[in-house]
């Protein structure tokens, strides 16, 4: 038996790359906001290149068009929950492999037997996983899957993303919701008991820092209460006369946008030896005559004081 696998002979690469990369605007539903990976690896390519890898390749110019417009198509972000297409993609992939298991047993192998588990599935190995894209969508398209790392990061990162919502996501009748606590007699609809528990220990995750930060966080004279800080390493002036901390940051900018322009604005005062800080641009104080956000303190390892009169 040949078996020759899709992507060896074609692939969409610029259709998929193009998808791929405007995933990086998606902030809802991604499993990149679980946590900051490295070298993640986008969704689209993850669940396409698993397809192509799975299916075989074809010498019919009007097979091999309509399956690289396919694997185009299942790409794309919004059909990552498209039942019909994903169903479709499933069974491409278990007729793919039902054919290399009956040439390999030397008897007929089913798709149906590989769904009714008398026949095992394709299986998807991934030993470097990190932010987990490739088992995932391996997962999506109905692939047994293997995934592992050596950072205990990543491996929490898998748990949430590939285990977890497996185990505990699955949504729960109303009557077990009630049996459980996770509705109300007034509730009319069903719920996922993972969503709901992540929920109800990040409130409390929240509110417990809430209280022991409160200090950190002290309300403005206007009642808002800031929600972060900017810190910068500091090193003492070196000249004699001056004498003051320079806080090490290579630009000032905080908004640099067409229609918002806003920076840190630092100053030395050399009589008290102290440093002044304010916010300048739009609705903040004016901007001061010559400066220049992207010009910091520090640059190839040189730190320069900003110095001021006063």
């Amino acid at each position: 038996m040949t078996d020759r696998r899709f992507i060896e002979e074609s692939f969409p690469v610029k259709d998929v790359s193009t998808i791929s990369a405007k995933e990086k605007s998606i902030r809802h539903g991604h499993i990149s906001t679980l946590h900051i990976w490295w070298a993640r690896r986008p969704l689209a390519s993850s669940r396409a290149t698993a397809y192509a890898a799975l299916t075989p390749a074809t010498d019919d110019i009007t097979e091999w068009q309509q399956r690289q417009d396919f694997i185009v198509e299942m790409s794309k972000w919004e059909n990552s929950l498209n039942v019909p297409l994903l169903e479709r993609a499933r069974r491409d992939i278990l007729e793919a492999h039902a054919e290399r298991l009956s040439a390999e047993r030397g008897e007929t192998v089913t798709v149906e037997d590989i769904e009714a588990g008398r026949a095992p599935r394709p299986r998807v190995l991934d030993p470097f996983a990190g932010g987990g894209a490739i088992p995932l969508e391996a997962l999506r398209l109905g692939c047994e899957t293997y995934a592992s790392d050596y950072n205990p990061v990543a491996v929490l990162i898998l748990k949430a993303t590939l285990e977890y919502p497996q185990k505990f996501g699955q949504p729960v009748a109303q009557i077990d919701n009630l049996r459980h606590g996770l509705l109300d007699l007034k509730t009319k609809r069903t719920v996922n008991p993972l969503l709901e528990a992540v929920k109800k220990w990040g409130d409390w995750v929240l509110e417990e820092a809430r209280k022991e930060l409160a200090d950190f966080y002290p309300p403005e004279p206007d009642g808002s209460i800031p929600v972060g800080y900017i810190w910068a390493r500091t090193i003492p002036c070196q000249n004699p006369a001056c004498g003051t901390e320079i806080p090490l940051m290579r630009q000032f900018w905080l908004a640099k946008k067409s229609k918002k322009q806003v920076a840190l604005y630092f100053q030395t005062l050399r009589v008290s030896k102290t440093l002044r800080v304010s916010i300048v641009g739009d609705e903040y104080d004016p901007w001061p005559e010559g400066f220049d956000p992207k010009a910091g303190t520090v640059s190839r390892a040189v730190a320069t004081c900003q110095s001021a009169a006063g």
